[in-house]
């Protein structure tokens, strides 16, 4: 199981999501407030996620410590 972290949060507000593993690679998709969001995580020579935490409209590719940034984005929306 991957995006423990992410997941933790989203239940930690209450918020219902439904997670996937493909090819090891975690994929979460859940709404907050009517809006859809997803986090894609990647692997093409380097770990990272896309997602559309930022702008629920727009989405784009997050690296490095993308968990942990991804957090970050969701806790500003409180």
């Amino acid at each position: 199981m991957r995006l423990q972290r992410i997941r933790r949060l989203l239940e930690e507000m209450n918020l219902e999501y439904k997670y996937t593993d493909i090819e090891e690679c975690g994929s979460l998709d859940f709404d907050y407030r009517g809006v859809p969001y997803h986090v894609w995580e990647f692997h093409d020579g380097e770990w990272g996620a896309e997602t559309n935490v930022k702008n629920g409209g727009q989405s784009e590719d997050i690296t490095g410590d993308y968990e942990e940034k991804i957090i970050q984005i969701i806790k500003s929306w409180k």
